[in-house]
């Protein structure tokens, strides 16, 4: 097959991760051809990079009515050398219908309280209320929707989108996608019921879930939903962090099964004898029972991805305890997956985020350590002088492709949150580097915002999506970044184009709410203010750290959160949100603001929490 490819062909294989760009209009090519799309993707270019036959999976022979791949190549082959002009001809047509397919930025107006009630219910009828999640199998874990339903929560009072979450948010953490000994979600379940995973590990994936489930506790005060935070934060510090700092891609599906051969989840999966080896017959019939274990197994060969049992069963915690860790144990001494070292600028800003707020609520100085770390990384390493990011980084080294969207506004979104964390107003500078950027090379006169900056490599179109897929798309994830630093800044220009890049929501998200989620979860941020608050008071004192905790546990949607000594100078020690601030009667202070109207200073943490709707802590 290499050799036919080589003889008629220069194979080109993208790395989609490195370039997002280069992927999404091929795809979008593939789907405008073909009514669907999907990898592992195949695309025939004229030397120009004009796409004339596309297709996904080609099975190696003929099979089930499609043709092998082989039959594939020697017709395009023979297309090429024989109908040169007719297939000149239908690249040129694929270009120049996807010329015309630029995205407009929607209504002239952000969403309201009706679209986000339309989205809810139009989410209520695609929820499975057996399994929890949207939709059928496969299933991928739903983060950004889960955001959305918890600010709409705590918004407008409605159990029914608080229920999807903690139904949704349970049943993954039980089932058989997140690691019940080290951590973490893989990338997908390949059932309705999240028993059996796609074991690959993806940082965004546990970036994004991190940060749901901390939000969830910040709602609700749910054990689970702490545990399950904390755990995914450590699983990534402990597995992804690379030696410089920042946080590797992923970690492989498969691995060494014991016996030379590779195996997908082979670093995962148990039987009764494993568990026997590991544990002795007495306990391992204890982890059995609990974890799900069976003859049968839920996996391959007879193997068993662990699950919790729907409701926890009365078991001796210590001994519990003990299995855990002999079972971690006895899985540490197995090959492990092989990890993705580069590390990607959009994925990190998620990361930053996550770490940031979840070493916050939990008191881990550790984590938010980590987020910092990451921060400086990407600082050093992946911006340049004049605000321009790269996508990728590896050992240190920054990568030869130019930032996209997402990296732009997902890097923001974490300086915005490592700010509200730790007080250090130069993550809001940064930050607004970043999103002015964004503003004069990736936003169309319209509003509409592009995927590529305006002097990035040319391609057959300039790629632009606004929904979520796997991660926020850049366009929702700018808008949101756009809107904080708005409230952090009181800047009218930023806001302006939060709410104009928000009328994609107005438009999709009553229809499609499952892929705006990240969207419509920055509407609500924008109906609810965002509320700003302003801290200030000397560093070390407890009154200080006790209002600023306050702050940080409302689960007010978007609330930016500024804090800082008083009678500092404007500038880099200060974010413009604390200007002019200052104790009330000698006391620490908070004021609680929207777009830098303020009310009456609050001196008391529970008053400030109560003001907020803050949730009390258990």
């Amino acid at each position: 097959m290499a050799a036919v490819v080589n003889e008629h062909f220069v194979a080109v294989k993208v790395d989609r991760e490195e370039r997002p760009d280069v992927d999404a209009v091929y795809m979008e090519a593939v789907q405008v051809a073909t009514g669907q799309g999907g990898w592992p993707m195949t695309v025939f270019l004229t030397p120009d990079a004009e796409p004339f036959y596309f297709g996904t999976y080609f099975p190696p022979g003929p099979r089930h009515g499609l043709p092998g791949f082989r039959q594939v190549l020697e017709g395009v082959a023979a297309a090429w050398r024989e109908r040169r002009d007719e297939v000149g001809e239908v690249a040129r047509r694929v270009v120049s219908d996807l010329s015309g397919r630029a995205t407009p930025a929607g209504t002239p107006r952000a969403p309201g309280a009706e679209e986000l009630h339309a989205a809810l219910l139009s989410l209520t009828r695609d929820f499975d209320a057996l399994h929890g999640g949207f939709g059928g199998a496969p299933k991928f874990p739903p983060s950004m929707v889960l955001e959305f339903l918890l600010r709409h929560h705590v918004r407008t009072g409605s159990e029914a989108a608080l229920e999807m979450v903690t139904a949704t948010c349970e049943a993954m953490a039980r089932g058989g996608m997140y690691d019940q000994l080290g951590g973490g979600f893989a990338r997908y379940a390949v059932d309705a019921s999240w028993t059996v995973p796609h074991f690959e590990k993806m940082l965004y994936d546990n970036a994004l879930l991190c940060r749901v489930y901390a939000h969830l506790w910040r709602v609700t005060g749910s054990e689970l939903a702490r545990r399950v935070a904390l755990e995914t934060a450590d699983f990534m510090v402990r597995e992804l962090r690379t030696a410089h700092g920042g946080f590797a891609s992923a970690l492989d599906a498969d691995s060494d099964d014991g016996r030379g051969q590779h195996a997908e989840g082979a670093y995962y999966v148990w039987t009764p004898g494993r568990l026997r080896e590991a544990l002795g017959e007495e306990d391992a019939a204890l982890a059995a029972e609990y974890f799900g274990v069976t003859e049968e197994g839920t996996f391959e060969a007879g193997a068993s991805v662990l699950q919790l049992p729907d409701s926890e069963r009365l078991v001796d915690a210590a001994r519990l305890a003990s299995v855990r860790d002999r079972l971690r144990a006895a899985r540490e001494r197995r090959p492990h997956p092989g990890r993705d070292d580069k590390v990607v600028a959009a994925w990190n800003g998620l990361a930053i985020a996550a770490l940031a707020e979840t070493g916050a609520f939990f008191d881990r100085p550790d984590l938010v350590q980590a987020a910092t770390d990451a921060a400086d990384l990407l600082v050093r390493v992946h911006m340049d002088g004049e605000a321009r990011l790269c996508r990728t980084s590896l050992d240190g080294v920054a990568g030869a492709h130019a930032g996209v969207l997402e990296d732009y506004a997902d890097v923001a979104e974490g300086f915005l949150a490592l700010c509200a964390v730790t007080g250090e107003g130069v993550w809001v500078e940064f930050a607004g580097l970043l999103l002015d950027t964004v503003l004069d090379r990736f936003t169309g006169p319209d509003g509409a915002l592009f995927d590529t900056a305006d002097d990035a490599e040319a391609l057959i179109r300039r790629p632009q999506d606004p929904t979520d897929n796997a991660a926020p798309s850049g366009w929702t994830a700018a808008a949101g970044a756009l809107l904080s630093y708005a409230a952090y800044t009181g800047s009218s220009r930023h806001r302006e184009a939060a709410e104009q890049a928000l009328g994609i929501v107005t438009a999709l998200g009553p229809r499609v709410p499952r892929f705006l989620g990240w969207g419509l979860a920055v509407a609500e941020a924008l109906l609810d203010g965002p509320r700003e608050v302003a801290v200030v008071g000397p560093a070390g004192d407890p009154a200080t750290r006790a209002l600023h905790r306050a702050a940080l546990l409302s689960p007010a949607p978007g609330l930016v959160v500024g804090v800082g000594e008083p009678g500092v100078p404007a500038g880099e020690e200060e974010t413009p949100l604390l200007a002019g601030r200052t104790p009330a009667d000698g006391r620490p202070a908070a004021y609680v603001c929207r777009r830098f109207t303020c009310d009456a200073p609050v001196t008391d943490a529970e008053e400030l929490a109560a003001r907020l709707g803050a949730a009390k802590e258990g």
